[in-house]
């Protein structure tokens, strides 16, 4: 059997870089959209670095069509749906990596999708990269 290698942790200064890259797009929703390699990359980026902080299996964190990454320590899931999803748009994500949203309030007015009793627990490691 050959086992998935590793992957590299991810560079505090490339994903910060990432983010500042699109910064006032997050910021200023009359910004307009940055290019989608930009995006994506300060999307990919954050998250990986919520899996680096809080790795785990117990909560996954999607950004379609960007990335999905599993984080938190605890049960893990190995078959279909897995039972705590953090699911958001790539702005809405962002907003909450840089601390410029709160998850309650996101999860309130429908622009984060949270369910699961534990998907709440990626709150205590945000914000990742302030702007």
């Amino acid at each position: 059997m050959v086992g998935v290698p590793a992957r590299k942790p991810i560079d505090p200064a490339q994903a910060r870089a990432a983010v500042l890259a699109v910064a006032d797009w997050i910021r200023d929703d009359a910004s307009p959209r940055p290019q989608r390699p930009a995006v994506a990359a300060a999307v990919r980026l954050t998250a990986r670095t919520l899996e680096d902080i809080a790795p785990g299996n117990s909560v996954e964190v999607r950004v379609p069509p960007f990335v999905a990454v599993q984080c938190v320590p605890g049960p893990r899931h190995t078959r279909g749906t897995p039972p705590n999803v953090v699911e958001t748009d790539a702005r809405s994500w962002l907003r909450l990596a840089t601390g410029l949203d709160d998850f309650d309030d996101a999860v309130a007015d429908g622009r984060v999708s949270a369910s699961g009793h534990r998907a709440s627990e990626i709150v205590p490691v945000l914000p990742l990269i302030r702007i």
